[in-house]
């Protein structure tokens, strides 16, 4: 999955930005306070796609 893709599901799922890592970006689902981080590569796993979106509490990709 690329990454772009992933972001744009993470905001359709209101999480937001928290702040930006040297090699993560750090997203939180303001609606129950879950905190993820995201790698900044191009290309992210399918399973740790579906762990990002476990972690903030919102449906799979």
């Amino acid at each position: 999955m690329k990454r772009r893709g992933l972001i744009r599901h993470l905001k359709d799922n209101r999480c937001a930005l928290l702040r930006e890592g040297a090699n993560n970006s750090v997203y939180v689902n303001p609606a129950n306070r879950k905190v993820t981080t995201v790698p900044r590569h191009r290309e992210i796993n399918e399973y740790l796609a579906q762990k990002i979106c476990r972690d903030l509490e919102i449906p799979a990709p």
